[in-house]
């Protein structure tokens, strides 16, 4: 079969186009190691990873998708999307089983049942059924070297299945499917087979711990000998730690670190979902939830990153446009994201599964892929995310001098102009103006004398060089910090908005501000982000692999 096609915008293709000829002249080598909160590469230069979740955790123990397309238009697809890298789930039992990781993916697959499966396999990866599901996860990995893809492996589960609940004996050590020892024999052997790999830059040692069982001191126990396993099997890979209550919690290190005997290579993860929270943003006003949820978050896992890179390493909406919890809790996900500069992976790459929960052909609304895997199934949201594949700041993002840029986390864009005569709009984040904030709270067009200000109700915000009058005052107002408020001329309170018919900026009546549940604040949200970003061209935020993979894999780029 040809190539897949994605129906996208091409702005995105030719930002990677970009992005492929950047990195050419900063190539960067690994391994990666970190600097306090930043993952690097052996130059010191960030690397932001901009990740998308490949599920291969599930019965059948192999990569989804591969009955429906081949595994390198998949690959070269992950990286068209703009993603830098997979975490790439598996379960314990792959590397613990030895007489399931001997199974070919074709006795896995017809073994339940999959018959359909098998032949979309035979027929996209005829070079993959015959192999052992070990040996398949590995081909998995190369190949996405070899298309200039990162990987973190995910033990996301033991026992092969749908995760995860606090009852299905996966979530804690002790549990009927997870013996300490075993997972660390598990780890051990992961972290060998993969050792020189160039392409496996990280480890991520057990997601979403959760039940009755869980407590700190065995978290400490058992997930420093996990690290310290991992680290002498494969010094290279980053060491990737999750929290308890399905990876929302990892407040507990605020008082008490880990103690482990090496540096430079430490990261935790966290998780959020819209559902994290519950009917929260169904049943409450959104600039209130939205404050409230974030204090949350940076209070049981936030505060790191004085410190640790912290991986966001699950995020993910129902990509039909359809679900109001999980819309309205993006938009304001797009904002902390942004203002945190976060590493992140979203949930899923998978368009449809062979087996999930007892059905055969799952279809995957969360999966950036449709069912069938060949096109996008909402180009709009990649779109929307796009700005946040390149890192805003961080060690050898230094083209120019520390900025703010106006961040509109409902389009994923920020504020631009074409000229000082035209209307300020939204536009791609790489066409920004860099904005400094005064403490007199001004926006100003950094290296000129010109300001934003409010005019009248309804009217667009303008560029105006008298800055001290309260037109041009912006404070961030609302529970959510992200509503940007002013006085018009004639002394009325006003908020930053988008016209949705022309995308100019115009200043309105600030809405939703609180109580109401109804109401929908997203095109009153703003964010000032810092950035040392160079304007008017994209960031790199990809590397280059160096030659030591022993698999053939050679570059990312």
């Amino acid at each position: 079969m040809g190539r897949l096609h994605l129906s996208i915008d091409l702005r995105p293709l030719l930002f990677l186009a970009f992005l492929l000829i950047a990195g050419s002249s900063r190539a960067a080598a690994l391994p990666l190691s970190t600097s306090s909160r930043w993952v690097v590469d052996e130059g010191g230069r960030r690397v932001k990873l901009s990740c998308v979740n490949w599920v291969a955790h599930l019965e059948g123990v192999v990569a989804e998708g591969l009955s429906k397309q081949p595994l390198d238009d998949i690959s070269k697809q992950i990286g068209d999307m703009g993603f830098n890298c997979v975490r790439l789930t598996w379960p314990l039992f792959l590397a613990t089983n030895d007489s399931l990781a001997a199974l070919t993916v074709r006795q896995s697959l017809k073994g339940l049942g999959l018959i359909e499966a098998v032949s979309g396999f035979q027929a996209n990866n005829p070079t993959l059924i015959d192999l052992p599901l070990i040996q398949a996860h590995q081909a998995v990995v190369k190949n996405l070297g070899e298309n200039n893809i990162m990987v973190i492996l995910d033990n996301h589960i033991s026992k092969p299945g749908w995760c995860c609940s606090s009852f299905d004996g996966n979530g804690f050590f002790g549990d009927t499917y997870f013996n300490p020892d075993i997972w660390v024999k598990g780890l051990t052997k992961m972290a060998t087979l993969f050792n020189g790999v160039a392409n496996v830059v990280g480890m991520s040692l057990r997601n979403e711990l959760r039940g009755s069982r869980q407590n700190t001191n065995d978290w400490y126990r058992y997930m420093q000998r996990g690290a310290e396993v991992v680290h002498a099997a494969n010094p290279d890979v980053l060491v990737i730690l999750s929290g308890l209550s399905y990876d929302k919690d990892l407040s507990f290190l605020r008082t008490r670190p880990v103690n482990l005997s090496f540096t430079g290579k430490l990261v935790f993860e966290v998780h959020w979902y819209g559902f994290s929270d519950g009917r929260a943003w169904l049943d409450g006003n959104p600039n209130q939830v939205c404050g409230r949820v974030t204090d949350n978050i940076m209070r049981m896992s936030g505060f790191l990153l004085e410190k640790w890179p912290l991986f966001m390493s699950e995020f993910g909406i129902d990509q039909r446009g359809t679900n109001a919890n999980d819309n309205r809790y993006f938009n304001c996900f797009m904002g902390l994201a942004a203002e945190l500069d976060l590493d992140w992976a979203l949930w899923t790459l998978v368009g449809s599964y062979y087996l999930r929960e007892g059905v055969v052909g799952l279809n995957e609304y969360y999966g950036a892929l449709n069912w069938n895997w060949c096109e996008a199934r909402n180009s709009s949201f990649l779109q929307r995310i796009s700005a946040l594949q390149s890192p805003f700041q961080g060690p050898g993002i230094s083209d120019s001098n520390m900025h703010k840029i106006i961040f509109h986390p409902m389009t994923g864009q920020c504020v631009v102009r074409k000229s000082l005569l035209d209307p300020l709009t939204l536009g791609p984040c790489t066409d920004s103006e860099a904005w400094h904030y005064s403490p007199a709270k001004a926006l100003t067009i950094k290296g000129t004398y010109f300001c934003l200000q409010a005019q009248e109700l309804g009217k667009p915000a303008k560029l105006g060089i008298i800055c001290a009058d309260s037109n041009s005052r912006w404070d961030p107002i609302s529970d959510s910090k992200m509503h940007l408020s002013s006085k018009a001329e004639d002394g009325s309170s006003v908020c930053l908005d988008v016209d949705p018919d022309t995308n100019i900026l115009v200043t309105n009546e600030c809405k939703c501000l609180s109580r109401d549940k109804w109401c929908d604040p997203a095109s009153q949200w703003f964010k000032l982000v810092d950035s040392t970003r160079s304007l008017g061209g994209p960031e790199d935020s990809y590397n280059v692999l160096d030659s030591r993979s022993t698999d053939g894999a050679s570059a990312v780029i």
